[in-house]
């Protein structure tokens, strides 16, 4: 049975992948557990796949050919690759178009063409390749697609195939790499790869559940606590990791890899003429750019000292690995922002789960945080009216006595944990926590996205910034600051004691300062606590008490 697929079915299925490794680059960059100095692999490998659909978004629609695709995709895959993950990725991005470049459709003869010269692209662009790497998943791979074309199989089942040779080959990899069976788990490069291949494959075929047999590789792959930080990045030659983009018409690359090996090591120089794509390890970036700026020009150009990259690692593992002792009482609240999250923990929640106004975690997310307390009673603060209802059905099902105290915003919830005493019970706990959140004053400033009204019948127009005092729109106004000082006046801040005041991811910090100072002016006896909450879509959110 012969099965062709169109343009758009694959560039659809190129977005699914894109997305699928974007959700689970955390779980890909967990199993960097040695120093990884280029950065994390999923992200890595994320960030190259998003440049990617970044290109093929920007195509006119229904006006391109095959050419103009892989184009788009080789191009996309070079200019956003990220550390050695990164190109290598986009190496193997490269020859998989160029394979597929002479076939007239997408069939298990130009899968096996596009996986042999993906091999070769790939291995020719790393100086010295290692097994048990990305790079023996693409091996092996190509090897399954070779098979699939003598056994005749049909596009289908080719792919199904390939995915399930893909997750056996990352299941290998510690067999081959020492480094990866001390420390109990398998190649990042590799588990990325084939979460890419197996993602692209269901999308382009159409089934739901993924192809492989992922879920081992990931229950392999990622021991939480057992893993033992590999502390001998310390004393290593080279300190420097330097990446960036070369336009020339001029460079030779094999000759720029030879002068390369003379500056430290992970060499790379990808792509053609003109663009080129190079990475290395060295002392000396100085030496490195002088050399490539004598020869076209650099741009994109990024820098890392892997060393203080590698003592951060170090000391957050280290952290993750300590195992804390089982509580009486935990606490999981719902917020946005990492200045946020970071002040309600310093306040004694546990688990803070990303969410608000415009991602409402699930009752699923809910309960994976409260088992994630290590406690024998949990209190959650959902934070947003929107939540609660999920909080309630995470207490109603959790295995883990639950209570909920229903603060709809964040600075409720700062005061909640205020009250919280350790030597009351769950039940005191709640009363005295939902008392002190019903004293708090909320207010919201952000914009508007469509024509309306505000509390009183007074027009808003899309764009507006509007003031929210506890759910009800009471100011509107062309600035950020217009707006919070007008709210402050409807809120009777000048009869309040405290302000607690959280600046919004993108506001800046001098306009934040000028802000405070403004309420300082007019609300002198107002006591100002501010801080960066860095919440989206809010540039300002306070409260009063």
């Amino acid at each position: 049975m012969s099965q062709t697929y169109t343009a758009n079915e694959i560039i659809n299925a190129i977005a699914v992948a894109s997305r699928t490794l974007a959700d689970r680059k955390e779980e890909v960059n967990r199993l960097n557990v040695f120093p990884v100095p280029d950065g994390d692999t999923g992200t890595n490998m994320s960030l190259t796949i998003q440049s990617v659909v970044d290109n093929l978004a920007a195509l006119p629609i229904g006006s391109t050919g095959k050419d103009d695709i892989r184009r788009a995709i080789t191009t996309g895959a070079l200019m956003g690759a990220r550390g050695n993950s990164g190109v290598i990725t986009s190496q193997i991005l490269r020859g998989f178009c160029e394979g597929i470049e002479d076939a007239e459709t997408f069939d298990v003869e130009a899968l096996d063409e596009a996986f042999a010269h993906a091999q070769t692209t790939a291995f020719q662009a790393v100086r010295k390749p290692v097994e048990g790497t990305i790079l023996t998943v693409l091996k092996d791979s190509a090897t399954a697609a070779k098979q699939a074309r003598k056994k005749k199989m049909d596009l289908e089942e080719a792919l199904v195939y390939i995915v399930g040779e893909a997750y056996a080959s990352v299941q290998r990899t510690p067999d081959l790499l020492p480094t990866l069976a001390d420390n109990g788990v398998v190649d990042a490069g590799g588990f990325g790869l084939a979460i890419l291949m197996d993602s692209f494959a269901t999308a382009l075929i159409g089934r739901e559940a993924p192809l492989g047999d992922e879920l081992a590789a990931s229950r392999t792959a990622a021991p939480k606590v057992e893993i033992e930080q590999i502390n001998d990045w310390e004393g290593s030659a080279y300190r420097y990791c330097n990446e960036f983009l070369v336009d020339s018409e001029t460079l030779d690359a094999q000759e720029a890899l030879e002068f390369l090996a003379t500056m430290g090591d992970c060499e790379l120089c990808v792509g053609a003429t003109p663009k080129f794509k190079v990475h290395v390890h060295s002392n000396t970036p100085d030496k490195v750019l002088a050399y490539f700026l004598e020869r076209g020009q650099i741009s994109e150009v990024f820098i890392h000292n892997m060393q203080l990259q590698s003592a951060e690692r170090s000391a957050k593992i280290a952290s993750e690995q300590v195992e804390q002792p089982r509580k009486e009482l935990g606490f999981v609240a719902v917020a946005a922002g990492e200045g946020n999250a970071k002040i309600l923990e310093s306040l004694g929640v546990d688990v803070v789960v990303s969410g608000g106004q415009t991602m409402n975690p699930s009752t699923r997310d809910l309960l994976d945080a409260v088992d994630r307390t290590n406690a024998d009673a949990v209190i959650i603060l959902p934070n947003n009216s929107n939540i609660i209802m999920a909080a309630n059905s995470c207490a109603d099902v959790s295995t883990v006595p639950c209570a909920v105290v229903p603060t709809k915003s964040v600075p409720q919830a700062f005061a909640a944990m205020f009250v919280v005493d350790g030597d009351c019970s769950i039940e005191q706990n709640v009363e005295a926590m939902a008392e002190a959140a019903a004293e708090v004053k909320t207010g919201e400033v952000t914009q508007a996205i469509r024509d309306s009204h505000d509390a009183h019948g007074n027009p808003i127009a899309n764009g507006d910034t509007i003031g929210i005092a506890d759910g009800s729109i009471e100011a509107v106004g062309k600035s950020t600051e217009e707006v919070t000082l007008a709210l402050l006046e409807t809120m009777d801040a000048a009869d309040a004691d405290t302000l607690t005041i959280l600046a919004g991811e993108g506001y800046p910090q001098e306009s934040f300062d000028d802000l405070v100072a403004s309420i300082e002016d007019k609300f002198d006896d107002l006591e100002i606590d501010a801080h960066r909450g860095e919440q989206p879509l809010y540039p300002i959110l306070f409260s009063l008490e």
